[in-house]
C-alpha cells in the first residue's frame, strides 16, 4: 500500500466534471397517486415545503453563487448523504462519482443500470427504460492522480472485485484528501473523478437528457426521444 501511494502525483483539477443521475424527463405530480383532489394536492405541497431542508448557500458567496436546492442536492449532497458501496467505498462513507465526458458516464451508468439493478431483479429479458439527466458541476482540488499507476496494479480496475480499490478509498477519506483521478473501467480513455469532499464541487447545471432502453443484447440510448444516439452491446461489459 505504502509503494501505490508513493507513485501517485497530483492533478491540479479546475474545471467541469459530468454526472449522470437518474430523473424523469419531464416532472410529475408525486401526491397525485395519494388523491383525486387538486386541492388536497396542493395541501400535501405545503406539507412537504416546511418540512424540506432550507436551499443550499455557499460558504463562499463572493466566489459562488447560490444554487437552487433541488439541483444541488441531488446532483451534489446525494451520495454524501446516501452512503452505498462502490468501487472505492465499502459502504461506510459517501463519495462521489464524474466523469470527463458524457460518454464515459453512459457506460459507467449503463453497466450499473444493468448489472446492479435490472439483471439482479430478474428483468434482463425485459424491455425496460431509464431516464436520466446529465449535469455539468465545477470541481476545483488537488486531486491525487492515479493514472500512472493502475499499470502496476491492474487490480485498482478489476471489473467486477473491488476489494484492492475500497482499501485505497478508505485510507483517502481517513486522510482527509478530496478526490483522485482514475481511467475509467467501462469506458477508454475514459476518465473518472472520485470525489470524497463535497467542498469542492460547485456550480451544477444541466447538460441534456438521456434515456437508456434495454433491447434484447444491446442498451440503446437516446438524446432526443425515438432517435437513438448511442448503442452499447451487454457484452461489451
Amino acid at each position: 500500500m505504502l509503494q501505490f501511494f508513493s507513485q501517485l502525483t497530483l492533478a491540479d483539477v479546475h474545471q467541469d466534471v459530468i454526472r449522470n443521475i437518474v430523473s424523469l424527463r419531464e416532472s410529475q405530480d408525486l401526491f397525485d397517486d395519494l388523491t383525486d383532489n387538486p386541492e388536497e394536492w396542493g395541501l400535501a405541497q405545503q406539507v412537504e415545503d416546511e418540512v424540506k431542508p432550507p436551499p443550499y448557500r455557499s460558504v463562499t458567496p463572493v466566489i459562488h453563487r447560490p444554487f437552487e436546492d433541488a439541483e444541488w442536492f441531488s446532483v451534489i449532497a446525494w451520495p454524501f448523504n446516501n452512503w452505498q458501496k462502490s468501487r472505492f467505498s465499502d459502504g461506510s462513507f459517501g463519495v462521489w462519482y464524474g466523469s470527463d465526458s458524457v460518454i464515459t458516464t453512459v457506460y459507467e451508468s449503463a453497466y450499473h443500470w444493468y448489472h446492479g439493478l435490472l439483471r439482479d431483479a430478474g428483468f434482463e429479458t425485459e424491455r425496460v427504460v431509464g431516464e436520466r439527466k446529465v449535469y455539468s458541476v465545477g470541481c476545483h482540488a488537488a486531486m491525487l492522480n492515479m493514472k500512472g499507476a493502475v499499470q502496476h496494479y491492474p487490480e485498482l480496475l478489476h471489473k467486477t472485485d473491488y476489494t484492492f480499490a475500497q482499501s485505497i478509498g478508505a485510507r483517502i477519506h481517513r486522510e482527509g484528501h478530496p478526490g483522485l483521478v482514475v481511467p475509467s473501467v467501462r469506458h477508454n480513455p475514459g476518465e473518472n473523478y472520485v470525489v470524497f469532499n463535497p467542498a469542492v464541487l460547485s456550480n451544477p447545471r444541466m447538460k441534456c437528457q438521456l434515456t437508456y432502453r434495454l433491447d434484447g443484447s444491446k442498451i440503446v440510448i437516446e438524446k432526443s426521444p425515438g432517435k437513438t444516439w448511442l448503442q452499447i452491446a451487454i457484452e461489451e461489459f
